[in-house]
């Protein structure tokens, strides 16, 4: 390379001495007159204009025939439209709509408690018995004055039918039936408030109140009952994702204290927005079969808001910023057998994320092959060399 150079630059001044003895720059700037020096000026710069484009062409020859040149080595990678999709990720609650805590309904003594704490209950099983003060005792009384009632009326109804009597006498007997009657429903009614029942199937999670203590409506807790076979999650849900999250998307729900993970659906999305905090309700269903997920259990929720099954997706890494805020990556183009190419720059517009890949939704193409490993060292048109890892 330094030989050729060299003979270019010999050629050339020995042209443009001619064979002669020429007057030197020194010599003319000493003794010469202005125009003779501006002449002078014009034919060096000529001569160095001829010398560039000469260089030049060398260039390009040797670019051309050296198969050691140096040229920056990149990875590809050929993109492939999959299937995306993304998560909204939220914490949430467990809840059961089956977890009560029971009350009395009537004041007085605690004489009888049937259960014990983890024990199974049906529905309507008795858990518990307040005494009742007397009051089966006046229940029983005002039964028999009602079946006096009854059999007075039935008699006296016979005999009306018979055209015996008078129809006063049959209506005191009716309404003096009726009456017994009302007084012994409503006195049944308030003694059975007496016995506590259990009001879904489940298991009595706690005994609060111990037996013989006297307790009031509204004020003495005495056990809490819970059912683990209709477990959810309930969550808020920022009001931009309401025409997204909807009722039996896919949701991924993790326990971490438990290190348990599993497949649901939504359940049920609310339609009202809290303005407090701008969120709707949304609640989850889960499977509980082994009773692993407890009332008040921490859950991550990963809902799925967005699915394209045709998603061309990139690693962010690889992705540039210019100076405008445009997105941009280079793809291969003139791909050769001996896998050097070019190196074209695009601008491209990007989607939803998810983890380390990022959706392109406009600039790239089905099979185009994108500059991973070495993009950052490339520029727009430039050779490259392609290896495989």
């Amino acid at each position: 390379m330094k030989n050729i150079y060299t003979l270019i630059i010999g050629s050339l001044l020995i042209l443009s001495c001619g064979g002669n003895k020429e007057t030197t720059i020194e010599d003319i700037i000493a003794s010469g007159t202005l125009e003779e020096i501006r002449t002078r000026r014009t034919e060096v710069v000529t001569k160095q204009q001829e010398l560039n484009e000469a260089i030049k062409k060398l260039d390009l020859k040797i670019a051309t025939l050296d198969l050691t040149k140096k040229l920056p080595l990149i990875t590809a990678l050929k993109i492939e439209e999959t299937e995306f999709n993304h998560y909204l990720e939220l914490q949430g609650n467990v809840s059961t709509k089956n977890l009560l805590v029971l009350y009395p309904e009537y004041s007085g003594v605690l004489s009888k408690v049937y259960v014990k704490e983890g024990q199974k209950v049906r529905k309507g099983q008795v858990l518990a018995k307040i005494d009742d003060a007397g009051m089966s005792q006046q229940v029983a009384q005002l039964q028999i004055q009602s079946d006096l009632a009854k059999t007075t009326y039935e008699r006296q109804k016979r005999l009306w039918e018979q055209k015996i009597g008078s129809e006063i006498q049959y209506l005191q007997a009716k309404s003096s039936y009726e009456g017994q009657q009302k007084a012994v429903n409503q006195a049944q009614s308030q003694l059975a408030k007496t016995i506590v029942r259990a009001p879904f199937s489940g298991t009595i999670d706690d005994v609060i109140t111990e037996q013989g203590s006297v307790v009031a409506p509204g004020q003495s807790q005495l056990m809490r009952i819970v059912n683990l076979d209709d477990m959810y999650i309930e969550t808020d849900v920022p009001e931009n994702y309401i025409t997204n999250v909807t009722k039996n998307k896919n949701v991924e729900v993790e326990f971490p204290v438990l290190g348990k993970t599993l497949s649901a659906k939504v359940r049920q999305a609310g339609d009202f927005i809290n303005p407090a905090n701008r969120t709707f309700k949304v609640e989850i269903a889960i499977p509980n079969k082994d009773k692993s997920i407890k009332p008040n259990l921490t859950a991550k929720l990963k809902i799925n808001d967005y699915t394209n099954k045709k998603a061309l997706l990139l690693p962010q890494s690889i992705i540039s910023e210019n100076a405008e805020g445009q997105q941009y990556v280079y793809i291969i183009t003139e791909k050769k057998s001996n896998n050097e190419a070019i190196a074209k720059k695009v601008i491209i517009e990007t989607g939803k994320t998810q983890g380390d890949v990022i959706e392109v939704l406009k600039g790239i193409n089905n099979g185009d092959e994108i500059i991973n490993e070495g993009a950052r060292n490339v520029k727009h048109g430039q050779a490259v060399k392609i290896i495989t890892l």
